[in-house]
């Protein structure tokens, strides 16, 4: 297994055939709770705006794409419009008394771990990849985890986030969660 970033046209297509496979509606519902979903898919020129911004982080061995870890800087907040309310969320919320806006972030654009390959460790060698690479620019990465989505909030909370703030909107119940870099 290689983590790396991203290299090619031809990752990022890969990243958007592993998440067709995983949102929500691909996922049978019997699956759901025990294997997790994504929420949010990406279009080609959305994953190269985002790959122009902060290189993308990948799972490969030989030429199977066994996961990916996706960054999203505050800069593109308008260019996936359903995340643009979180980014508006943020802005109001405090985290250990400093407004969230003021801190050194970069959000979690979505993780996914192909099927094939869940329960080895890809997840937490992304994330582990995440640190080691972006920690030296930030000092936090935040993310949104539907509360539906137990697989996910159990992984994320044994890397280490914590839950910063929880909502409800027109979709779902959502627990906003970060990571904390500078402990």
């Amino acid at each position: 297994m290689l983590i790396r970033l991203v290299e090619t046209t031809l990752d990022l297509t890969r990243i958007l055939t592993l998440q067709k496979k995983n949102t929500k509606t691909a996922v049978p519902v019997a699956e759901v709770e025990q294997q997790g979903f994504i929420t949010v898919e990406h279009s080609l020129a959305q994953l190269e705006k985002m790959q122009a911004h902060i290189p993308q982080i990948i799972a490969v061995e030989q030429d199977r794409l066994a996961g990916y870890a996706l960054v999203m800087s505050r800069e593109l907040k308008t260019s996936i419009p359903v995340l643009k309310p979180m980014f508006e969320l943020l802005d109001t919320l405090h985290y250990n008394g400093k407004a969230v806006k003021d801190l050194s972030y970069y959000v979690m654009g979505q993780i996914c771990v192909a099927k094939d390959y869940r329960g080895q460790g890809v997840f937490r060698q992304l994330y582990t990849a995440h640190k080691t690479i972006l920690s030296k620019q930030y000092d936090y990465c935040i993310t949104e985890i539907s509360t539906s989505n137990l697989r996910s909030m159990q992984a994320h909370s044994a890397v280490g986030f914590k839950q910063l703030h929880r909502f409800t909107d027109a979709q779902d119940e959502w627990n906003i969660v970060i990571w904390d870099w500078t402990k």
